[in-house]
């Protein structure tokens, strides 16, 4: 946004110093941002971060102004992409012509339309799934709740998306390497000033993790190409949009890797925090279990489940709203403007964070309380567009948020139609620094048939 000469001068943003900032950034990320962006009440600051002081953007104003009014002004560049590109490369999370041309590709597998005519297969997908999350009740075994999740995610995502394009065991492949990548990518995006040619802790797993990806993805594009039938899935429409070549290839790889990771990676994540709210809150728990019961029964999930599902997608908005799993997004300023009355220099890092927007009690009543009753449908306080955006906002806005409104409720259904569940590990329970927003802590479950419950969520 250009400098108004006319407005007000423009004024330099208190900045908090490193060592209040570095020691804590460096072991809990989004809760520093979310305790510094209270603590200044939204207010535009800086943060000492060594050798860079990125802006820290909170207030729901600011925030539209940067993902929205003036997105072309805050791009997806600078030094915190780097870590995130080595995964991801030049795909639909990036910026210009490959960003341009794969979302047009994409969007259109990404409608609401398009959307629930996946659920069926994802519901069936589930389904088959919970034969096998039986075993686990039969046997008295505790799950890994991210590890559970990630599976049976990792499951719909690749059936529905894919098609019949990829196997069983690629995609079991497929979850962990993508699940390692984002793990370890930890150091470097706390430090991400530190120089590629000194080598950190994660590195070795993440190189792996990245060639793991490759060994699957790239095979399953050589496939399609050779398929002159096509199809409706996501790997036909980018193999129909680039060109035969090593760069086409390239393109389509880094395109479906974001796309797994948007749709896959970062629902099973957000699904993982559920089950400790709902352990803390028996009361939500109880009439979430209520509604499962009453719509989906004993039987198997269904697509015509979902939108009879209403209390579970406010239980969906508010879990969101708490632990959103794109927590961070990093943006640089291409010229010189400013935000909110602060000065910006071309070249500054601007850091947006839901998770410490949606924590800002300027905006919301009551910021860390679980409470689903705040999406009930009818009068709602009016709030600023930008207070909620678990998805991100304009044109970068995440394709996958149809898909998570309906494979989520579709997952819980399927779970908590057949069994109970009871978190049997201790918190609190804090986030990893990491690329999705994931706890720290292994989450274990015991999981009951229904009618046979020994604790936990009824």
């Amino acid at each position: 946004m250009p400098i108004d000469v006319s407005a007000p001068p423009l004024r330099r943003a208190r900045t908090i110093p490193v060592h209040r900032v570095l020691p804590n950034f460096a072991r809990d990320p989004a809760n520093t941002l979310a305790d510094i962006g209270g603590q200044v009440d939204g207010e535009l600051v800086r943060l000492g971060l060594g050798p860079f002081r990125p802006y820290l953007v909170t207030r729901p104003d600011h925030v539209q102004q940067v993902l929205k009014s003036d997105w072309t002004s805050y791009q997806r560049e600078g030094m915190f992409w780097r870590p995130l590109r080595r995964v991801l490369g030049a795909s639909i999370l990036g910026e210009g012509e490959p960003w341009e041309s794969s979302r047009r590709a994409l969007q259109p597998l990404f409608t609401t339309r398009r959307v629930a005519s996946l659920a069926e297969r994802m519901a069936e997908i589930i389904n088959e799934r919970m034969d096998e999350l039986d075993e686990y009740a039969g046997s008295g075994r505790l799950v890994n709740a991210a590890e559970q999740m990630a599976r049976i995610v990792n499951a719909a995502i690749v059936g529905a998306l894919f098609g019949g394009r990829i196997s069983r065991a690629d995609g079991e492949r497929l979850a962990p390497a993508y699940d390692t990548a984002a793990g370890s990518i930890t150091f470097r995006l706390v430090m991400p000033f530190m120089p590629y040619s000194i080598r950190v802790p994660g590195d070795r797993a993440f190189m792996k993790a990245v060639e793991t990806i490759d060994e699957v993805v790239f095979p399953l594009i050589r496939k399609a190409r050779a398929d002159s039938s096509g199809g409706p899935d996501v790997i036909s429409a980018l193999c129909d949009l680039r060109d035969d070549d090593e760069a086409g290839n390239r393109q389509i790889r880094d395109d479906l890797v974001s796309v797994y990771g948007a749709a896959s990676e970062s629902t099973a994540m957000t699904l993982t925090w559920l089950w400790p709210l709902l352990d803390a809150h028996p009361e939500i728990a109880a009439r979430l279990q209520e509604e499962i019961d009453g719509v989906v029964g004993s039987g198997p999930v269904a697509a015509g489940h979902v939108p009879e599902l209403r209390y579970t997608r406010m239980v969906l908005q508010e879990l969101l709203r708490l632990y959103p799993a794109g927590w961070i997004f990093p943006r640089m300023a291409m010229r010189d403007g400013e935000i909110g009355g602060v000065r910006i220099k071309a070249g500054s890092q601007v850091l947006i964070s839901p998770y410490a927007t949606h924590r800002l009690e300027e905006f919301w009543e009551r910021p860390l309380e679980f409470d689903p009753e705040r999406f009930a449908p009818g009068d709602r306080p009016r709030r600023h567009k930008y207070a909620y955006f678990p998805f991100g906002g304009g044109p970068h806005q995440c394709l996958g948020q149809h898909l998570f409104y309906v494979e989520a409720p579709l997952l819980l259904g399927a779970i908590l139609g057949r069994f109970r569940i009871g978190v049997r590990s201790k918190g609190p329970f804090t986030a990893a620094a990491a690329a999705s927003l994931r706890p720290k802590q292994d989450i274990e479950l015991e999981i009951t048939r229904a009618g046979r419950v020994a604790g936990g969520v009824r």
